[in-house]
């Protein structure tokens, strides 16, 4: 079993939950960070020591408070420890169960377990550290269903930037910039009022502010 893991969580009852099921599995060194820059300070000083961390288990989502933190969330988070550490195991624990959300992580090689905080939630936790342990991945049964429906919707990188900056009072000539700084092709503005008339298409949306505010309340920006 793994002997030492990072819970990156900032929410007190959810490390005192966590904490259980990891004394359950016997995992003899617990560390947790409720920030995550401190995540990423411990995974630094635990590499340094030559003692780094077997598994990581993360939330997506941290409240801002007073503290000026560099690193804003736990999608960074993960991408910036996989990047130093491409052996560290990673279990993302979170509410969040949207299916664009989740198939972003898997897609990008960063992540080998995800659990849903629901009532089934802990149970499932302790089955996905059991599986990672074993060299598999794991995925909640609802994001598992959520993922294999034959009409879930995808959005690519262009796609969900061009309506991003529309939502921000982008012109569409600013928009053709901005993919152009950010490397996302295609770029021309031909592209992307072809591609925005065809997302109102497919999302029935009668304008571009319409179009923004429905793909708001679907989450996929």
């Amino acid at each position: 079993m793994f002997k030492k893991v990072l819970v990156a969580e900032d929410m007190d009852s959810i490390n005192h939950a966590v904490a259980s099921i990891l004394n359950e599995l016997n995992i003899p060194e617990i560390t947790h960070a409720q920030y995550c820059d401190k995540a990423w300070l411990s995974a630094k000083k635990a590499s340094q020591d030559d003692e780094p961390f077997d598994l990581l288990i993360c939330d997506l989502s941290f409240k801002e408070d007073h503290r000026d933190e560099k690193i804003k969330s736990g999608k960074e988070l993960i991408a910036l420890l996989k990047s130093e550490y491409p052996d560290l195991k990673v279990l993302v624990n979170s509410i969040e169960d949207h299916p664009q959300t989740v198939r972003e992580l898997w897609e990008s090689g960063n992540i080998d377990g995800y659990v849903c905080k629901d009532r089934r939630g802990l149970k499932e936790l302790k089955i996905a550290i059991e599986k990672l342990w074993q060299g598999k991945t794991y995925n909640s049964p609802t994001i598992e269903k959520a993922l294999n429906k034959n009409n879930l919707l995808v959005l690519n990188d262009f796609e969900i930037n061009i309506v991003k900056f529309l939502s921000n009072g982008l012109t569409q000539d600013q928009i053709q910039e901005e993919l152009k700084i950010l490397n996302i092709k295609p770029r021309s503005k031909s592209a992307i009022e072809k591609r925005l008339k065809d997302l109102r298409d497919e999302f029935n949306a009668n304008t571009n502010p319409h179009l923004v505010s429905i793909m708001k309340d679907l989450q996929l920006i």
